[in-house]
């Protein structure tokens, strides 16, 4: 068999921060050559998705920390700020370790990238589906993959929230279309998180906005209690319960703080309102209909809000329900739990047959939220996802070397 028609060690569906990270991983800590691994994605390059949302929300910093971002070392953001002179981009919270501006971010990125040449490891194509025939052999646009393992870091696919009223109102969903440049002479947003309130507060410095939120907004500096990020923090809160279960998901979602926003932006939201830029309304649409050119949404307590459009910032659809996923699992008769959670092995991250037995498929992001805990989509989450997939594949044959990161 010649080195081209060889199966892969490993292929990555997913080029997002967590398919990035993973792969040095793989090549670092499991000892695999290039030509055994590949980042299989449909986007011209790595991270395009995450630098698409950043810029349709005019994302500015990060809520995460400085340590985490798709280098290897936890530092190495840092050491690419001071040595560039760009220190005054690691932003400070009180209370909580410096974040890094958006530009910082992606331009680390670039050089983690670019240095490792992980371009020349994404091969561009969807994954319509995967089997397995003694090997994994996943299904592409652009013909078969073969592989020995694969990991799914796939986010949420491209799929968002779109209220049944959406429709009637030519909504149009942050993440979906729409483009922070074009103007109008009002806008309506429709979200009550850190997505809804980021976009609010930059678009009333030019155009009058109203927000229209279920719920008050609330202040919470990350994503949930950084314990979380800590597995023995995860074994003791979220494994004590049985993989898969009610109990995991009701868990996971408790601990999470959605529908807030960092103190650094909910004090700039708040001083929109107070300088009458921005306009706060509460309520639930219940239907939608255009009168004269004019956007009106119709609420449940009878009150109404009107604009020239409406941006959905109402989050992503379950990622646990994604066609893909489901496709996936019936080909490999793949467990799934509670509300189609993936029922994976705690140790390894590998996703578990209907039988029991070990399946060579493994999660991370999103999907793993069940085992890896609430912080399981960003990038701590990540960077833990990532100790436990590689101790698995080097302890699966492959050559060791592990160790677990910062």
């Amino acid at each position: 068999m010649t080195t081209s028609d060889r199966p892969l060690e490993c292929a990555i569906v997913g080029g997002g921060i967590h398919g990035t990270y993973l792969v040095q991983r793989l090549l670092e800590d499991v000892g695999l050559e290039r030509a055994d691994v590949a980042i299989v994605d449909p986007h011209d390059g790595l991270l395009e998705s995450f630098r698409r949302k950043a810029r349709a929300c005019e994302m500015a910093e990060l809520r995460s920390t400085f340590v985490h971002h798709v280098g290897t070392d936890p530092f190495g953001l840092e050491h690419f700020a001071e040595t560039r002179d760009r220190e005054d981009e690691l932003l400070p919270t009180p209370g909580y370790p410096r974040r890094p501006s958006l530009s910082l971010f992606l331009d680390y990125a670039d050089d983690v990238i670019d240095g490792h040449d992980l371009e020349a490891l994404h091969r561009r194509a969807t994954v319509e589906t995967i089997r397995d025939d003694g090997e994994l052999v996943l299904e592409t646009t652009d013909g078969p993959i073969r592989t020995r393992h694969c990991v799914l870091a796939i986010g949420h696919g491209g799929r968002y929230r779109r209220p049944t009223w959406a429709d009637d109102a030519d909504a149009v969903h942050v993440w979906d279309g729409f483009d922070p440049d074009e103007r109008a002479d009002g806008t309506v947003i429709v979200g009550g998180g850190i997505t809804a309130g980021q976009l609010a507060t930059c678009l009333s410095g030019r155009e009058p906005v109203t927000l229209l939120t279920r719920h008050p907004l609330e202040r919470a500096v990350t994503e949930a209690d950084p314990r979380w990020i800590n597995w023995d923090h995860v074994e003791r809160h979220l494994h004590a319960h049985p993989p898969g279960s009610r109990a995991r998901y009701e868990v996971v979602c408790e601990a999470r703080n959605d529908a807030t926003l960092p103190p650094y932006l909910h004090d700039r939201f708040e001083s929109a309102v107070d300088a009458a830029r921005l306009a706060v309304r509460r309520g639930e649409v219940e239907s939608a209909r255009t009168v004269d050119g004019h956007v009106r949404l119709l609420l449940e307590d009878g009150g109404c809000v009107t604009g020239d459009r409406v941006v959905l910032a109402t989050g992503f659809a379950p990622v646990f329900e994604h066609p893909f996923v489901d496709r996936v699992t019936r080909s490999l008769d793949l467990e799934r739990g509670y509300r189609g959670m993936p029922v994976l092995a705690d140790e390894t991250l590998a996703w578990r047959r209907v039988d029991g037995s070990r399946s060579r498929l493994f999660v991370t992001g999103a999907l793993a939220a069940g085992t890896v805990g609430p912080l399981a989509g960003n990038v701590a989450g990540a960077r833990r996802a990532a100790d436990r997939i590689t101790r698995a594949l080097a302890a699966d044959g492959l050559e060791a070397g592990i160790h677990e990161r910062v």
